[in-house]
């Protein structure tokens, strides 16, 4: 167990290297066997005296978003000796969303335990955590707020963009469309292949809007980056410098002890919520959030947030819901110039890592300059935020959809429901020239929730049926319990809760059933009686996915739904405080 004392704010607690001393019995000898260690390592008594930063280091060659690690750890060290600490980087859990199998959010949780418990377990006076990749950043700021310990997060950045035959091009937006193409047959093998060069055109996360560019943005809003801490591209000595200034920044975070508490506080979430809306973010971006805040005891109200998203317009023109890529929002002012077309709508009393309010950070931020990617609140991408909360018999918990990435002639809709009843089901049926199907079916996964798949993978993007592809149908309606990438777009329904895999009504959808999509009214129902869908919830009643051992068995028996941010019930706070966003 962690020393009490580690996170308390008495000047006269344990610090640096006397800090969470491990338990021989003697104090005085553990710090003298510890020493003794380290000094082993060619540290003087002056370098072991100062405040000690730790640094998550979570570089991989598994992990090409996070190529860039290693200039980033030597940048924060750099920044933390300017300001007199001392840093010590040590490697965490790395985790790649295409290098994870079965999907990198079945690991989110365990990353950040290992986030958490090497924290807790190490002595370090402030943390930077160095993520990117979409799981990676959620993973960090849950281990972090659960340690307590004043901590900063270090975004590893964007990759540059690609060109293919002339046209700009970049992950992954990109890479659904072209494949796209491919599956309707209007690019070959060839042109495949040649795109697929282009794609990743550096190290670095996706360059669009998907779940790592918006949790990003959500960190930044959070307060839990330095300005400008969003937005560069990996690559870009802005990105370097962004990373010096985190390591000055965690040694004044650690002598003023501004624990993370400070600045994950109800008008932090709720300043992250309207960017997550305004961005046109991941949907992934909710799971994340919810997750984070179940950390320090709060518990975001579903209809709550619909309604702050009816008043906050997406704002920003980048792709899937816009036109442009990171770099150009990074060249635009990034997450400042989209802060300020929003200052009507932010708490801008909300702490932030520089120790100063989110409103004093945009002030000194200036008043920004003529752009084209952040647009007006009367000149929005789209009049509401992107993401719409739906509710109905089929999921009485909740759905979401991203609709200002979805056809505005399918978010009105009823059709007959074409069912696939798990991953396996769906992949060995999708491109059948015998499958019954029409442009104007709903297509409806399940088993691909948190329990069901396990852990709830981005199968929500459930590909067009190959026919229909290659007849020209570019959209349809697809219901599932699962989740799909920021990258993605279409009409597509998501985070049906409660899940297929325990029990819910989801479970029950049967060919030929109707479905209504209604998003104007919020609505996603099975249009069967109340007395049949009982009839078969009694009938059929669902056995929950079970496991014989392992990190598996854990996860089956402790996750929470998405609502609660797919966390594992046992990390989140002991108490729930209050709800966010506030009504």
């Amino acid at each position: 167990m962690a020393d009490p004392t580690d996170n308390d704010d008495r000047r006269d607690a344990p610090a640096g290297m006397k800090k969470g001393l491990t338990h021989y019995g003697d104090t005085g000898f553990s710090l003298f066997l510890r020493k003794a260690f380290i000094k082993g390592a060619g540290y003087t008594d002056a370098a072991l005296d100062r405040p000690v930063i730790g640094i998550a280091d979570t570089g991989s060659d598994y992990n090409p978003c996070h190529g860039n690690a290693p200039q980033l750890v030597e940048a924060v060290k750099r920044g933390v000796m300017l300001a007199g600490g001392l840093p010590m980087a040590f490697p965490t859990v790395s985790i790649h969303e295409s290098f994870a199998a079965p999907t990198s959010m079945f690991q989110r949780n365990l990353m950040s335990m290992d986030t958490e418990e090497m924290i807790r377990a190490q002595p370090m006076d402030a943390v930077v955590l160095i993520g990117g990749c979409d799981k990676t950043v959620p993973a960090q700021l849950m281990g972090a707020a659960s340690a307590g310990l004043p901590a900063i997060q270090l975004i590893t950045g964007s990759m540059l963009t690609g060109s293919h035959r002339g046209e700009r091009v970049g992950a992954c937006t990109d890479c659904r469309r072209y494949w796209g193409k491919f599956r309707a047959g209007e690019i070959d093998e060839q042109e495949t292949a040649d795109v697929n060069n282009q794609l990743v055109a550096s190290v670095g996360t996706c360059s669009v809007m998907g779940t790592a560019s918006t949790m990003a943005c959500i960190a930044e809003a959070l307060g839990m980056t330095v300005p400008g801490g969003a937005s560069p591209p990996a690559v870009t000595a802005d990105r370097i410098r962004v990373a010096e200034e985190s390591g000055s920044r965690a040694v004044q975070m650690a002598k003023d002890r501004l624990t993370i508490d400070k600045i994950l506080t109800p008008a932090a979430f709720e300043n992250a919520m309207r960017v997550l809306l305004a961005i046109g973010g991941s949907t992934n971006g909710i799971v994340h959030l919810a997750a984070i805040a179940g950390r320090v005891g709060l518990e975001i109200d579903m209809q709550a947030l619909d309604r702050m998203g009816r008043e906050t317009p997406v704002l920003l023109d980048l792709k899937p819901s816009g036109q442009h890529y990171m770099e150009d929002f990074h060249h635009a002012g990034g997450v400042a110039t989209l802060l300020r077309a929003l200052k009507p709508l932010l708490k801008l009393e909300a702490l932030t890592v520089t120790g100063r309010t989110l409103g004093e950070e945009l002030e000194r931020a200036g008043p920004g300059f003529a752009q084209d990617v952040v647009r007006s609140m009367d000149r929005p991408i789209f009049p509401q935020g992107g993401i719409a909360v739906l509710r109905g018999n089929l999921a009485p918990g909740c759905a979401i959809i991203k609709q200002s990435a979805a056809d505005p002639r399918l978010m009105e809709h009823e059709g007959r429901a074409v069912v696939f009843e798990n991953a396996e089901d769906l992949a060995n049926r999708i491109d059948s020239d015998d499958l019954d199907v029409v442009a104007d079916d709903v297509l409806v996964l399940k088993n691909i929730g948190p329990k069901g798949a396990p852990g709830m993978p981005e199968a929500g993007y459930i590909p067009i049926p190959m026919k229909l592809a290659r007849a020209g149908v570019k959209d349809m309606v697809r219901i599932s319990d699962g989740r799909m990438s920021g990258t993605a777009f279409g009409t597509i329904v998501l985070h049906v809760t409660p899940e297929a895999a325990v029990g819910g009504p989801l479970a029950q959808v049967r060919n030929g059933d109707r479905i209504r999509l209604s998003v104007s009214k919020r609505e996603i129902s099975l249009l069967v009686p109340d007395a049949e869908l009982a009839k078969r919830m009694k009938e059929n009643v669902v056995a929950e996915p079970r496991a014989e051992r392992g990190y598996l068995k854990l996860f089956l028996q402790t996750v929470t739904q998405a609502d609660q941010g797919v966390d594992f019930d046992f990390l989140r706070a002991a108490r729930i405080t209050g709800k966010i966003p506030r009504s």
